[in-house]
């Protein structure tokens, strides 16, 4: 197994396991300001019980105003053959305290409306549906079939 150097500004996360999922990190970049990157974990979904990897999620510790449009904190994805085991949502849930030890009160989380299984997994996760932007006068977006998303915050608390 690759050991991933930690520094400044990403921390030891410990381990992250429920039950049959396992998060285990593979990366930490360091974001570039310049291209509007910002500093974020990668971890895989690996199973506890044969180490395969059923998808990945990605903890972004800041927010960019397009971030917070179109990625949020938390991005996802459960590869098909895993889905409908709530790996998305479990995930979230497992990096709350990763969250609140970065300071964080809050998670944003972001998805197309006609994905039906992320608006869920949000929902598990414990997010709350802020709003839904449309981008009808986006043609860029437009363009590459986005009409519109919706945004869902987490609150954290360390009580």
């Amino acid at each position: 197994m690759t050991q991933v150097k930690i520094t400044p500004p990403f921390i030891d996360p410990g381990p992250m396991v429920d039950d049959d999922l396992e998060l285990i990190l593979v990366a930490c970049e360091p974001g570039a300001p310049s291209k509007g990157w910002v500093p974020a974990y990668h971890f895989e979904m690996r199973s506890t019980e044969t180490g395969e990897t059923m998808g990945w999620i990605t903890f972004r510790i800041q927010l960019t105003a397009q971030l917070n449009l179109f990625g949020g904190n938390l991005g996802y994805e459960v590869y098909e053959a895993y889905r409908g085991h709530h790996y998305a949502a479990r995930s979230c849930l497992l990096l709350k305290p990763l969250a609140l030890a970065h300071g964080l009160g809050e998670l944003w989380l972001t998805c197309d409306p006609r994905n039906s299984a992320s608006c869920r997994s949000c929902e598990l996760a414990g997010a709350e549906l802020v709003d839904t932007i449309s981008f009808n006068q986006d043609p860029e977006l437009l363009k590459r079939g986005r009409r519109e998303t919706r945004r869902y915050r987490i609150g954290l608390s360390s009580g």
